[in-house]
């Protein structure tokens, strides 16, 4: 049977699929926060935080395809033990734990607390709208043969236009000039982004949706690896591409948005306080429009990829089962509130973020690596070693000598990535070891 090409409007509509998959309403909040605090130094740091925000989730998706779209064959190759407690974790942590709860109570607090009544903000009020925005999650989620088609063709061009709406209005209406940068963004401006990358989790979020990209792809009739791996490079690269000018733009809304509105606490202030400056009460509402388009996007994309990764582990369980159980989980998490998510997770990612980053470097000189399995599981080692202990003081378990030993002697622990040099050496001492065996 002769393998299928898609025509290049099927491969746009995969593109502009994935893009919304990774936009999700953190994308938009951080940005303009690095452009308030970077100032005048916003376009060195806007660079960091491209590696990290856009470079590395490319790699990821890229990584999956050439992989076969397995997350667990490429964490196999260190053991098939972790390959199966990392993936687990990975896909607990960035869906029902964490990431699809901070969909739907970020869409409430930028997107509808706005309009409510002080009296009227409360856990009613929040226990309505997440039951409202899971059922719609469901809804969706539950076909993803029609993923793509929704999406990609609807619910994406939405999504940019109330976007492209507001950056415009900035641009012609420029808020104010750009500020002398905060302490972090003097010295090292680039690393600091670098490292605001991060919190975008998109990297791992890739690992996440590679398999979703790589079914919407095959669902299609494209089956030759090589045809696979081309088709999700270019799909990675128009989702790449949205996800760069977006970021670019939210952080010059923010670099100029000192002088009229001051500085916030958070991207989101920013956000909805420069909409309401720059196009008054209407600013709001297209706000609201953006922020839960963004999170339902994002939520249906980790929705549908948990469902299909959990029914891999299990037969008894049917794929829209496994939908109705993680909207239903995440509907009761997500009304703890989103303050009390962030502070339980936030140490979880920090642990997984960087055997994650590693892992798809890896992946990429797995034909030279090959069997060599003494690599991998070095590498991580080292590199779990520091991420453990950076989670753990980031709980708030501290271990002040240790600390103060990484900062003086670990290269690049003071610019957050201390790990890079562990991961490195493990892989170097894992290559020796191999060869000797």
């Amino acid at each position: 049977m002769k393998d299928i090409v898609l025509k290049k409007r099927e491969i746009l509509t995969i593109g502009l699929m994935l893009f919304a998959l990774f936009f999700g309403a953190g994308n938009m909040i951080f940005p303009p926060l690095l452009g308030q605090l970077a100032g005048s130094n916003v376009w060195i740091a806007i660079l960091g935080f491209l590696l990290t925000g856009v470079g590395l989730p490319l790699l990821g998706i890229i990584a999956i395809a050439y992989s076969g779209g397995n997350l667990q064959l490429i964490a196999n190759r260190v053991n098939p033990l972790f390959g199966f407690i990392f993936t687990l974790t990975l896909y607990m942590a960035i869906g029902p734990f964490f990431g699809i709860p901070r969909t739907a109570t970020t869409a409430y607090e930028i997107g509808v607390v706005p309009f409510l009544a002080a009296e009227l903000n409360g856990n009613i009020s929040l226990m309505v709208y997440t039951m409202i925005f899971f059922l719609i999650t469901y809804l969706l989620s539950l076909n993803p043969s029609k993923l793509v088609d929704r999406i990609g063709k609807y619910l994406t061009p939405v999504l940019l236009v109330v976007i492209a709406f507001l950056v415009g209005k900035a641009l012609l209406s420029p808020m104010g000039s750009l500020q002398t940068p905060a302490e972090s963004y003097v010295h090292s401006p680039f690393f600091t982004g670098f490292i605001e990358g991060y919190l975008t989790m998109d990297t791992i979020a890739a690992l996440v949706f590679g398999i979703v990209i790589i079914h919407s792809v095959m669902e299609k009739g494209v089956t030759n690896r090589i045809s696979l791996l081309k088709t999700c490079t270019i799909a990675g690269l128009i989702a790449a591409s949205g996800l760069a000018i977006v970021y670019v733009s939210l952080a010059y809304l923010g670099a100029t948005s000192v002088e009229a509105i001051g500085y916030a606490e958070n991207g989101g202030i920013i956000l909805s306080t420069s909409a309401s400056y720059l196009l008054g009460s209407v600013g709001t509402s297209i706000l609201s429009i953006a922020i839960t388009f963004a999170c339902l996007t994002t939520a249906v994309g980790l929705v549908s990829a948990c469902a299909k990764y959990l029914t891999t582990l299990t037969n008894k369980i049917s794929y829209k089962s496994f939908v109705a159980l993680l909207t239903i989980f995440s509907l009761g998490v997500a009304n703890i509130g989103l303050t009390q998510l962030i502070a339980f997770s936030v140490p979880i990612l920090i642990i997984i973020y960087p055997l994650a980053i590693v892992l798809i470097l890896l992946s990429f000189a797995h034909p030279l690596i090959g069997e060599k399995s003494m690599i991998y599981s070095l590498a991580l080692l080292a590199t779990g070693l520091i991420s453990i202990f950076d989670g753990l003081n980031s709980a708030g378990i501290e271990f002040p000598l240790l600390l103060q030993f990484f900062k003086e002697f670990l290269p690049l622990y003071e610019q957050g990535i201390g790990w890079v040099v562990p991961a490195i050496i493990g892989a170097i001492l894992g290559y020796i070891l191999s060869m000797r065996k």
